[in-house]
């Protein structure tokens, strides 16, 4: 049996309670009586009770986390980071897939069996502001992706208008006029699509490019064999693209791999780019030029921003808190790494 607080306290010579407060985190504790403590919690190897813990604040200590599609490499990156930010607040991770079907978002949305967790980080695909605001269960929520924009609730993603342009204007750069783009869509709740191509739009607008909706043709999903076969359309117009900008890294793999089968030469014949920064992409036959987001800085937000939701000290009082809380809009990073997909031996 591991040691008890009590045993902590004999060790160290003070109350079961300053042991408590050390244990807890209280700022109050003198420093001496602190570094006795921390001390023999270390000598016995005390480890705390967290059921113990959860239960006398009305919490379970397990959040949710629920995405479109477990077997896509950029969700499951994310997932890992999401863990692990958990992992240092002592969460557990109760992982769901909705695979971005409107009816399993709402389920999501009235809630995941309210008493088994504390609170829910969520990126949809489908279901809008509408949806959200209709929302009967109180769970505390924060929101990942674009689908929902200046919602009622904690939001981190990224710039992807931005993004997007920049690697329009990357390709630009390298001297490419007639650039296809693989990933728009034609649905209304697509905003990723939307805002994507809004940047690819711009950055043309920018160098004075014209816009030529043959070189974007509409993406069923987003998915390696979507890549490869919206390759095959844009490779059998009378004037090819000269350079490919996918709106993630599956569809720029396809893309590839149909460029290469036809016998082009990547970038030398036709450059590909992507967006996420996926593993797959580092290690490809060239390696993949992208949109790298920080999923690391991406979780972590979105799991602060989720403990300070929860607060209280129990169930009603955390919800109080969370629902008086300001919402925040919070803009996570990326970078453009460049590859050999697009300028053949770039460092990666």
């Amino acid at each position: 049996m591991g040691a008890s607080l009590k045993d902590v306290a004999a060790r160290a010579g003070v109350s079961v309670k300053t042991v408590s407060n050390v244990v807890n985190g209280y700022t109050y504790v003198a420093p001496h009586t602190r570094e006795k403590v921390e001390k023999a919690l270390a000598e016995l190897d005390y480890r705390p009770n967290l059921s113990a813990r959860n239960l006398r604040r009305g919490r379970t200590g397990v959040i949710a986390l629920a995405l479109p599609e477990l077997d896509a490499p950029y969700f499951a990156e994310l997932s890992r980071f999401v863990i692990d930010a958990a992992a240092e607040r002592g969460w557990t991770v109760l992982i769901d897939q909705t695979d971005g079907l409107a009816d399993r978002e709402r389920q999501v949305l009235q809630g995941i069996r309210e008493q088994l967790i504390d609170g829910l980080i969520f990126s949809p695909l489908t279901v809008g502001r509408e949806e959200l605001a209709a929302r009967t269960d109180n769970t505390p929520l924060v929101l990942l992706g674009e689908r929902i924009l200046d919602g009622p609730t904690h939001h981190v993603a990224i710039d992807n208008q931005r993004a997007a342009r920049e690697m329009t204007e990357h390709l630009i750069s390298l001297g490419h006029t007639r650039i296809g783009a693989i990933g728009a869509q034609d649905n209304p709740s697509a905003n990723t699509a939307h805002l994507r191509l809004a940047g690819y739009r711009q950055a043309l607008e920018a160098a004075g490019l014209p816009y030529d909706d043959r070189l974007t043709p509409s993406t069923r999903s987003y998915h390696r064999a979507d890549g490869a076969e919206v390759m095959r359309r844009l490779l059998a117009l009378d004037e090819p693209p000269q350079a490919v900008f996918c709106f993630n890294d599956l569809l720029a793999l396809g893309a590839l791999r149909t460029a290469l089968s036809a016998g082009l030469r990547v970038p030398q014949d036709v450059a590909v780019a992507g967006f996420d920064d996926i593993e797959d992409g580092r290690y490809s036959t060239p390696t993949l030029t992208t949109i790298s987001p920080d999923k690391g800085q991406i979780a972590r937000t979105a799991v602060e921003l989720l403990d300070a939701r929860i607060g209280g000290t129990g169930r009603a009082a955390r919800r109080a808190e969370g629902d008086a809380a300001e919402v925040r809009e919070v803009e996570a990073d990326y970078r453009l790494i460049v590859r050999e997909s697009t300028v053949g031996t770039a460092g990666a």
